[in-house]
């Protein structure tokens, strides 16, 4: 299964439309196949980044889908643990 990606700059100005399109890409999913989102092409962020794969792993999860992020960088994985949500966000590779 391909994996819904973020772009590489996911700021407050690009967080709500990357939500829309992450959750658009969820609907084509078929029914009860895993949501697995790829961060590795993210290089610039704030802390939108982290509402945004949040927002994911609410919807993810609503629909009875398991939810999993690939990629995370380093500096964005200890941004997810100043905010306390690290642990939120299962990750792979």
């Amino acid at each position: 299964m391909a994996a819904l990606s973020l772009p590489s700059t996911l700021t407050h100005d690009q967080a709500h439309a990357c939500l829309q399109h992450l959750q658009a890409g969820m609907a084509q999913l078929p029914a009860g196949a895993a949501v697995q989102i790829d961060a590795s092409a993210l290089a610039v962020f704030d802390s939108s980044a982290l509402a945004v794969m949040l927002g994911s792993r609410r919807a993810a999860l609503g629909a009875g889908r398991p939810f999993e992020m690939r990629g995370v960088s380093a500096p964005l994985l200890s941004l997810a643990r100043l905010y306390g949500v690290d642990g939120l966000l299962t990750t792979a590779g």
